[in-house]
């Protein structure tokens, strides 16, 4: 399985700042380097970060991240649960936390998945969502 790991440009710092804006593209960037942040804390692998904007209206950043076990997924979760708190943006909503093979957190305008590695293998989101979809003009 041939995986491009894609960061966000340009990284910026993730403390929050007291006239940073509550949306838009910044806010996005902000939220974005926190979860991003908080998933390398938490010894998260193979860690991507999906551009949405062009290509849905659910959010425009997609980020995808493995944990070794049910309960390495489920405690990379609520960090990042914490991390959204932690910098000024309202709690994420979390799907599929009793059984943690796959956690969705939705931040509004990032949707987080944490896999286990053999989950995240069969649904191979990253195939989905990327920039060389067949059929799609690229961008840029």
């Amino acid at each position: 399985m041939r995986t491009a790991k894609l960061t966000i440009t340009p990284q910026l710092d993730a403390t929050p700042r007291a006239d940073a804006p509550a949306s838009g593209p910044k806010a996005v960037d902000r939220l974005s380097q926190a979860i991003l942040t908080s998933l390398e804390d938490a010894k998260a692998e193979n860690v991507i970060a999906i551009d949405l904007v062009g290509k849905t209206t659910i959010a425009d950043r997609m980020i995808i991240a493995s944990g070794r076990s049910s309960t390495h997924v489920g405690a990379i979760a609520d960090r990042v649960v914490r991390a959204c708190r932690d910098a000024g943006f309202p709690a994420p909503k979390i799907e599929g936390a009793p059984l943690n093979d796959w956690v969705l957190l939705d931040a509004r305008d990032a949707i987080v998945h944490i896999f286990r590695p053999d989950v995240r293998q069969f649904y191979n989101l990253e195939k989905i969502w990327s920039a060389d979809r067949p059929g799609e003009a690229r961008i840029g």
